[in-house]
């Protein structure tokens, strides 16, 4: 999330993962695309999650795979059947879906994404809400976290029943020992909410 100068005073851009569109609440879409990032137990990769453009521009280019370089892959939710209509009900039909995301622009200047919470706090506008996403804390390559929308959509086409095994989301669950309990409850899985002012 970061804060862009625009012609109109200031304003601030935020990705809204699993969704095409951006909040109906005077927010603008820069564009839509496609959740990706490194591949999930390359130790090497990249920690963050990327919102790839379906309209890509190439520079100067070989297309080959270079012996030292390195992939993007796109993002596949990993939630079994039960969490998918619990969680998010039947939109998501295949564990191994594809991600898109929205790179959302406000005028409001700061952007904050909360962890724990699934509402702003007073004076904030919520942008939208949902859960805390990263890969699973076994796997090699490092991950963020980010805040999949509660009602996510999923990428068309592809053969869904082949998983592909990408950069992956899986459910962000409270780990008591270090934190504190209560408030919070081991194993619960954290809710999360994007929050503008």
């Amino acid at each position: 999330m970061k804060t862009t100068p625009t012609s109109k005073g200031s304003g601030s851009t935020f990705v809204r993962w699993g969704r095409t569109s951006c909040p109906d609440n005077g927010t603008e879409l820069v564009y839509n695309g496609y959740a990706g990032g490194s591949h999930f137990n390359k130790p090497g990769g990249a920690g963050e999650y990327l919102c790839l453009p379906r309209d890509p521009i190439w520079g100067h280019h070989e297309d080959a795979v270079e012996t030292y370089s390195s992939g993007v892959y796109e993002v596949e939710y990993e939630l079994n059947q039960k969490t998918l209509s619990n969680f998010f009900g039947t939109n998501i039909r295949y564990f191994s879906d594809d991600a898109p995301c929205a790179v959302c622009r406000t005028t409001r200047s700061s952007v904050i994404m909360i962890p724990g919470r699934n509402e702003c706090y007073g004076g904030w506008t919520r942008e939208y809400h949902g859960y805390l996403m990263s890969d699973y804390e076994g796997h090699k390559a490092a991950s963020e976290f980010v805040c999949l929308d509660i009602d996510p959509e999923v990428l068309t086409g592809g053969d869904h029943a082949v998983e592909k095994n990408g950069k992956l989301l899986y459910f962000v669950e409270a780990r008591c020992g270090s934190l504190p309990c209560p408030p919070y409850v081991n194993g619960r899985e954290l809710t999360c909410v994007v929050c503008s002012k």
